[in-house]
């Protein structure tokens, strides 16, 4: 099957629903094919997609001059299509893709904490990323924001976050973190049980949030691949090969069969380190009581 054939149907049934496409683009962003849309036509494209049996794998956004640029990812049949629209800085309102993409729903409140973007239609308007540490109004990935914010005070206790409670007979809750006692990293955990039953469990992540898209803007290539290894420490290989990924494909470079060889072996060890761990923390909580 030859790449993006598919193609040319899904932007008949664009056209079906009255979705402008401003310009499409096979080299802007390749591998991947990318259609440029009109802001109002976010919402149904992503209807469109979600039709058409499509995979939603991602959103991002870039802000320029006066505008935000809005790029998602929707996978099919082994090619990558990329959505991209713009909307002004000052307003950036957007549908959302959650109605129609569940996955959306986190990258897109991680979104409007960070950069603003205003997603309607979104059905959990509770902030994500943002955990106090600036006012409602600052939104620290945009470009006038500092790379090492702007406030040396420490931020304030994130303790109104409203999570979603079960009431009933026996119904009990247990609040887990965000400050754990072995080298997990921060998230806290909400459990509403009952019995030895857990009817809902909520997370709260992105406590370690470091900015990394601001301060990965501008790094040559090893500085950034550097960089990507130590988001998190116990993935520092498989985050370094995905940035070095990125790259390589960006840039049209074949890696030689030694490298690729060599990160499979260190990845492997990585993921069995990784393995072995939670093994151990397995036993460790099973055997917790005793």
């Amino acid at each position: 099957m030859n790449r993006f054939d598919w193609l040319p149907g899904f932007i008949t049934l664009l056209a079906e629903e009255r979705v402008a496409i401003l310009h499409s683009d096979p080299i802007l962003l390749a591998p991947a094919h990318c259609l440029h849309l009109d802001a109002e036509d976010w919402g149904r494209a992503a209807r469109v997609a979600s039709a058409s049996g499509y995979r939603w794998a991602g959103l991002w956004g870039d802000p320029v001059d006066e505008q935000v640029r809005i790029y998602a990812v929707l996978a099919h049949e082994g090619d990558y299509l990329v959505l991209m629209t713009e909307v002004p800085l000052q307003a950036p309102v957007l549908a959302s893709h959650t109605p129609y993409f569940p996955a959306a729903d986190r990258l897109e409140r991680h979104l409007h904490d960070l950069l603003g973007v205003d997603f309607q239609d979104h059905p959990d308007a509770r902030r994500w990323t943002r955990h106090c540490a600036w006012p409602e109004d600052v939104y620290p990935l945009r470009s006038d924001f500092p790379v090492g914010g702007d406030s040396p005070k420490r931020a304030p206790a994130d303790v109104d976050y409203p999570f979603e409670r079960i009431l009933g007979n026996g119904v009990y809750e247990i609040p887990v973190g965000p400050v754990h006692a072995g080298i997990i990293e921060p998230g806290h955990f909400r459990f509403q049980a009952v019995g030895e039953q857990v009817l809902r469990l909520e997370a709260r992540l992105g406590y370690t949030h470091k900015g990394i898209e601001k301060i990965a803007v501008g790094r040559d290539a090893s500085g950034l691949a550097r960089l990507a290894g130590r988001v998190s420490g116990d993935s520092t290989v498989a985050h370094a090969w995905a940035a070095c990924m990125a790259m390589e494909r960006a840039a049209g470079v074949d890696v030689p069969p030694r490298a690729l060889h060599l990160r499979a072996l260190l990845a492997e060890c990585e993921r069995i380190a990784n393995h072995l761990g939670d093994i151990g923390g397995i036993c460790n909580d099973v055997g917790f009581a005793f």
